[in-house]
């Protein structure tokens, strides 16, 4: 079991391509933990505003009777990929992982698959 900032520490070295990633409540919006990002990039802002993509599809699978539970959520930009992995076990409900990748360096299946085993890992 890993406490926050080791398992944000892990994600960034152990997740190639990996630039940023956060824990954060998408209740509140608020970064539990952060590591990573830059000047240009305040990984702060991006969790707040990736909470609305969270609450925008949980909302729509309300409204549409979806029962399934969302594992990932994945943004593509030209430069990046924003992968999204809302937490589910050992008090994880209403957090979710938040992780910035390089597109040119980051190979998104293993990304997917190490940023579910660090999930796992986590102790929240």
């Amino acid at each position: 079991m890993a406490n926050t900032e080791t398992t944000l520490k892990e994600a960034l070295a152990s997740i190639e391509g990996a630039t940023g990633a956060a824990l954060v409540d998408y209740t509140s919006g608020m970064a539990l933990g952060t590591i990573g990002g830059s000047k240009s990039f305040d990984l702060t802002v991006a969790a707040a505003g990736n909470t609305d993509v969270v609450r925008a599809k949980l909302r729509t699978m309300e409204h549409l009777g979806l029962k399934g539970q969302i594992e990932d959520i994945l943004i593509t930009l030209s430069d990046q990929f924003h992968l999204i992995r809302l937490l589910t076990g050992r008090g994880g409900n209403g957090l979710f992982l938040y992780l910035v990748l390089d597109a040119k360096r980051a190979n998104l299946a293993m990304a997917r698959h190490q940023l579910k085993k660090i999930e796992e890992d986590l102790e929240v």
